[in-house]
């Protein structure tokens, strides 16, 4: 009897090892190796040889393709995101941290669309049918006609799908999901791999637009393996802080738009609520007379922002003072405290750094670093900046 070997693939580059590490000696990446079943292979002194396949069609540069016909959501900011619409035959994964609102953003994405008339199918892993309705009540969408499903077998799925023939399909998630033709349990490397595959193959074959929710791990990564991002046509990630109503979708792979574009949602009682005008949002409660608060100017994918730096500065009792960021890169500040002390004589030694960015977003643009200098300058010299000042520009 032949004996089964498992291996065991790295989550973050794919290599393969034949036993488990800690930390992956291709990549260096920590606790991203998961077992993984062999895939089958065929009978020995079989290959693929010539007369195995059929030719297939080939194009040339010069080809004049019909123009991408996308269908609107309903939800302007998710449209914005999508680049405009939604794609037919496109795969889309959503990802996010638990509880911040992913299934309450796509079932509400789920009902406008079927209210353009479109026929929509929701299937969930994770909930009963049951379950989403009471939600479905809750958010007021029970008038669109969404159909649903609890389901996690893969092929049932496949031939719903095939059957019922709707224009978009949302699975909800793909870590709840079994291929039965894979020899491990769902949520593992194989799992994942094996129903994204299959999924977006069908979405592609049958012109289905179909959305995947994602899990994210703690570090904040998609849980599962990467090659998933690499499957689908659009990467977006939900996020926001916990005590914040704030929710940005942002625009981190995607082949029919802008792969930078953001959307911004609050969260209130009757569901998620677009907001047409964020900087308006993220400045309603700034307090001008308070020490440490800068107005920084910056783009998000193709919108102009305003948003509201906060920095504290504190003596501090440690023998290494704090530096704690949030919604900004520590590596940047580290950088601007050293400028400001090597170039400007300001000095930080003995004293505590705490910077914020207000309303829970998260920033990356370069331009920031001298609001953030403003806003440690403003915090360590107790001198509060005019209201009427917007600073950005970058140090280096």
């Amino acid at each position: 009897m032949v004996k089964s070997t498992l291996n065991y693939t790295c989550t973050n580059c794919h290599t393969t090892h034949k036993k488990w590490a800690g930390r992956c000696e291709s990549c260096g990446e920590w606790n991203s190796i998961k077992e993984e079943a062999p895939l089958a292979s065929g009978p020995k002194g079989k290959t693929l040889g010539a007369n195995k396949g059929r030719k297939i069609i080939l194009g040339d540069l010069t080809t004049v393709d019909a123009p991408l016909k996308r269908s609107t959501l309903g939800i302007n900011e998710f449209d914005r995101v999508l680049g405009g619409g939604l794609v037919p035959a496109s795969a889309i994964l959503v990802s996010g941290d638990p509880g911040i609102g992913k299934s309450t953003l796509l079932l509400q994405a789920a009902a406008d669309f079927a209210r353009t008339g479109k026929k929509v199918i929701y299937i969930s892993g994770e909930e009963a049918s049951s379950q989403i309705r009471m939600r479905a009540q809750r958010l007021n969408l029970t008038d669109a006609s969404v159909k649903l499903a609890s389901e996690t077998n893969l092929r049932d799925i496949l031939t719903t799908l095939e059957e019922e023939k709707p224009d978009l399909a949302i699975i909800d998630s793909i870590q709840t999901m079994w291929a039965d033709h894979v020899d491990s349990s769902p949520g593992s490397v194989s799992q994942v791999r094996a129903t994204a595959h299959e999924l977006t193959t069908f979405a592609k074959r049958k012109g289905v637009a179909i959305m995947l929710v994602g899990h994210v791990t703690k570090e904040g990564q998609i849980a599962g393996p990467r090659v998933v991002e690499h499957m689908v046509d659009t990467v977006l990630h939900f996020e926001g802080e916990r005590g914040h109503q704030f929710r940005i979708l942002r625009a981190v792979k995607n082949r029919f738009g802008p792969s930078d574009e953001i959307g911004v949602f609050e969260m209130t009682g009757r569901g998620l609520e677009q907001v047409s005008n964020p900087s308006e949002l993220f400045l309603s409660e700034r307090d001008a007379r308070t020490t440490g608060s800068v107005v920084f100017a910056g783009i998000e994918g193709t919108r102009p922002l305003l948003v509201e730096i906060q920095a504290l500065v504190a003596p501090s009792p440690l023998a290494t003072p704090r530096r704690t960021v949030v919604g900004w890169d520590s590596s940047r500040l580290s950088m601007v405290l050293a400028v400001l002390e090597a170039r400007c004589g300001i000095s930080f030694a003995g004293k505590d750094v705490y910077l914020n960015i207000a309303g829970g977003l998260r920033i990356s643009d370069p331009a920031a670093d001298l609001a953030v200098a403003a806003a440690l300058i403003s915090a360590r010299q107790d001198i509060p900046i005019a209201s009427d000042t917007v600073i950005f520009g970058e140090i280096s």
